[in-house]
């Protein structure tokens, strides 16, 4: 392993480490929602209409592990952030996988 990847490696791991702030600093600053993740009603609350683009695409996608959590029910926050690491985790291992095949998959018709 090269140096620069394995700063690249240290940095997702840190990167997948605080991502329990998407929990924490909603509640900190009272803003509800972590930013970036609202949905048409919040974002029609925030700034008084839904966009037409997201009322026409709201419905197209269901997250698999809706609110980062097996258990929506749990309000332990240390639970929580478990299961944002575990989320953090799974999505820089899914980045990784299909950014190495994509590699390959150029490599090979270089060749």
């Amino acid at each position: 392993m090269t140096r620069l990847q394995k700063k690249i490696l240290v940095f997702l791991i840190v990167l997948v480490l605080i991502t329990p702030a998407g929990i924490f600093l909603p509640m900190f600053f009272d803003a509800g929602d972590a930013w970036g993740e609202w949905s048409a009603q919040t974002v029609k609350g925030i700034i008084g209409y839904v966009p037409e683009g997201l009322a026409k695409y709201t419905d197209t996608w269901k997250a698999p592990v809706s609110d980062y959590t097996l258990d929506g029910n749990d309000p332990s926050l240390s639970r929580q952030s478990v299961y944002y690491i575990i989320s953090g985790i799974a999505g820089a291992a899914i980045a990784l996988a299909v950014t190495w095949l994509l590699s390959k998959i150029i490599i090979r018709n270089e060749k």
